[in-house]
């Protein structure tokens, strides 16, 4: 018997939706400080804010995009997030002040944490259960693709033709995921089942958060904290060493260990579990991070770069698997609201308490540190969920 169809119009199209909205997110993040800087006149505080009320927003309205999933609908959730996603991403053209660009950023990080929440929880439900792992690793490699191609689409076009540009660009890109978002054919389940009415009449938590999910997105919550400081400080620390013209290949190379792997790293997560996964990828996350802290050539800095995305890539995408599957299918939606609301306040507060760091000791030395707290995690994955995976697959496997 053959395996169930993963490649669908659905996923593909909800797939590129999500690719072509994280594409601005990271043109802008790398971009926006320097027109900050040199057309608006603006210092390090208005950088800052950009990026933490850009944040802030999308942790916001995550749990409540999470909620509108089971209550308003799939296919609506999306549509209104993506809607006020292209809406602020025409609007940078009239972002003359840094006051408008801040109001802005907080109304694009709303459409931002509404858009990304809706797509990862209709993925998992376009997704064959068996192939979950496999086609959640293949959802990741478009953000992936997003995280490398955005930057260096961005600079180069500030560069080569202006600001303008480049806010043409978003616009155009803000609506080809509108179309694609558009594509995508789910069947809403009824907001009038006896779960959700019951819940509908009391305003709890549980309306917002999935506590299933909350084990593995602590675990989440750490690494996210620690990625944060390889992607905000990389490009200074490479400055620092002389090794500009080998950073701007830093993800390239990364995204390269990574597309190279997920064939095999997310069938091995169907076929053998997890934990065969996971703990490998956590070691190489580590060294990817020890590596990057004793850098002292081009070659040094490509090695972390490869080693970081085998690793934290692949954790990445395994982990939100785990939060949908620990979750009903039902609620898959707000189990993936959970899962980013740690994930992305991780991400906070590592750049906000590590940039604080940075300001007394070396980035080699932050970065050292890091590797000793990624390869502690895999205590906190163990205590958290690897020992029940393993009881799991035990019992499975009748030893």
């Amino acid at each position: 018997m053959g395996k169930t169809k993963l490649w669908t119009k659905d996923f593909i199209s909800i797939s590129l939706a999500s690719f072509f909205i994280f594409l601005i997110f990271y043109m802008l993040m790398v971009t926006l400080p320097i027109y900050i800087v040199e057309s608006l006149a603006g210092g390090g505080q208005s950088i800052g804010l950009n990026a933490a009320l850009f944040v802030i927003a999308a942790i916001v309205f995550r749990p409540f995009a999470g909620n509108w999933l089971q209550s308003v609908g799939q296919k609506k959730t999306l549509l209104i997030g993506t809607l006020i996603f292209v809406a602020g991403s025409f609007l940078y053209f009239f972002a003359s002040t840094i006051f408008l660009l801040l109001v802005l950023r907080i109304l694009h990080g709303v459409g931002f944490g509404i858009a990304t929440t809706a797509t990862g929880g209709i993925v998992a439900t376009v997704i064959p259960r068996e192939r979950r792992g496999e086609g959640m690793g293949y959802y990741a490699t478009f953000m992936n693709l997003a995280m490398v191609i955005g930057p260096f689409l961005g600079l180069s076009f500030i560069h080569s033709w202006g600001y303008t540009f480049l806010m043409v660009l978003c616009a155009v890109f803000s609506c080809l995921a509108l179309i694609c978002a558009l594509l995508v054919n789910v069947a809403d389940k009824s907001a009038a089942s006896a779960e959700v009415a019951a819940v509908k009449q009391r305003v709890s938590l549980a309306q917002f958060f999935e506590k299933r999910t909350f084990p593995i997105a602590i675990v989440a919550f750490v690494l996210a904290f620690v990625y944060s400081g390889v992607l905000s400080f990389i490009s200074v620390y490479a400055e620092e060493l002389n090794l500009i013209q080998a950073s701007s290949f830093f993800f390239v190379v990364y995204a390269t260990f990574l597309l190279i792997s997920r064939p095999f790293t997310g069938r091995w997560f169907d076929l053998y579990g997890e934990n065969k996964v996971i703990y490998p990828c956590i070691i190489v996350f580590a060294v990817g991070v020890l590596v990057l802290s004793q850098v002292g050539s081009g070659w040094m800095l490509l090695l972390a770069g490869g080693l970081i995305g085998l690793g934290f890539g692949t954790l990445f995408s395994s982990f939100q698997a785990i939060a949908i599957q620990a979750s009903p299918p039902e609620r898959a939606g707000v189990a993936t609201a959970t899962f980013f609301v740690l994930f992305d306040s991780g991400f906070a507060i590592g750049s906000f308490l590590l940039g604080i760091m940075a300001t007394y000791l070396e980035y080699a030395d932050i970065y050292l540190a890091c590797s000793v707290l990624v390869l502690l995690s895999t205590g906190l994955y163990y205590f958290f969920h690897g020992r029940k995976a393993r009881r799991e697959k035990a019992a499975l496997s009748g030893t």
